[in-house]
C-alpha cells in the first residue's frame, strides 16, 4: 500500500559561535563569492521543491539577522537557538506541529556546498530508522592516548564520516533529542540521538564536497567547490 506523502521540514542550527574559524563573526557570515555562508545553504534548501517549510534556529541578539534578506523569504522561520546543536534543534522541532507522516531535514549551516542530488538520494529511505548522508573513511585513521601519542590503527573498512542533513521521522527525532537531553548524554549530531533510543539510521553515500566550514582554511576550498558547483548548474 503506498503511504502518505511526506511533509518535510528543515531545520538549520545557526546560532553557534565558530570559535575554531578565529574570524571576527560567526562563521556562517563569513562571506564566499559575494553571500554569506548561510545564504549559500539556505539557497540550496529553499530551491529543492521537496522541502515545504524552513526553520533556522538563531541567537536572538545576533546582530548579523538584520544584514541578510533571505531570512524574510516565505518558506522561512526563525526560532530561537539553545546553547548547543542539540537544543537548537529541539527548540526548532518544537515549532513543528508534527503529523505521523512529517520528516525533518537537518542540516548544518555552514554546509553551503550541498547539491540536490544528495537531497535526492537521501529521500529514497522511508522506514523509521531515518538516514544521514555520510562518506567512507579514506585516509588512515590512528587512536591517540592523552599525550597525542599513537595507540593503534583502526579498521577503516566499516567506519564513515558523518555529514548533513541527516533525515528522520519529526516526531521520533523530537523524542529522542529530549530523552537524551534529560539524561545528560553526550550527542553530536541528531544519528547519535536516534541510536540511543535504539535506532539504526541508514547511511547515504555523499559527496566529499559537501564540507563543513570549521577551519580558516576551508574557507578557499568551499570556495572552489561552489564556483564548480555554480559552473554546472
Amino acid at each position: 500500500m503506498k503511504s502518505l506523502p511526506r511533509e518535510i521540514i528543515a531545520v538549520v542550527p545557526a546560532a553557534g559561535i565558530g570559535s575554531r574559524m578565529q574570524a571576527d563573526k560567526p562563521k556562517q557570515y563569513l562571506t564566499i563569492q559575494g553571500k554569506t555562508i548561510l545564504e549559500h545553504t539556505l539557497d540550496v534548501l529553499i530551491h529543492y521543491p521537496a522541502i515545504n517549510h524552513i526553520i533556522v534556529a538563531v541567537t536572538p541578539s545576533d546582530p548579523y539577522l538584520a544584514e541578510i534578506d533571505l531570512l524574510n523569504h516565505s518558506k522561512i522561520q526563525l526560532v530561537e537557538g539553545g546553547k548547543t546543536r542539540a537544543e537548537s534543534v529541539l527548540n526548532g522541532l518544537q515549532h513543528i506541529e508534527s503529523k505521523a507522516n512529517t520528516w525533518v531535514m537537518v542540516h548544518d549551516a555552514a554546509r553551503p556546498c550541498l547539491t540536490h542530488q544528495d537531497l535526492d538520494k537521501l529521500l529514497q529511505i522511508n522506514d523509521n530508522n531515518g538516514a544521514i548522508l555520510a562518506i567512507p573513511a579514506v585516509d588512515t585513521i590512528k587512536r591517540t592516548n592523552s599525550t597525542l601519542q599513537i595507540q593503534q590503527t583502526e579498521d577503516r573498512s566499516q567506519l564513515w564520516l558523518a555529514q548533513t542533513p541527516q533525515f528522520f521521522p519529526a516526531q521520533t527525532l523530537k523524542h529522542a533529542l529530549q530523552q537524551a537531553l534529560a539524561n545528560h548524554l553526550s550527542i553530536t549530531d541528531e544519528a547519535s540521538a536516534m541510536e540511543l533510543m535504539g535506532f539504526q539510521p541508514h547511511l547515504v553515500a555523499g559527496r566529499s564536497d559537501n564540507l563543513k566550514i570549521t577551519r580558516p582554511e576551508d574557507l578557499a576550498l568551499a570556495e572552489f567547490y561552489l564556483s564548480r558547483l555554480n559552473h554546472t548548474t
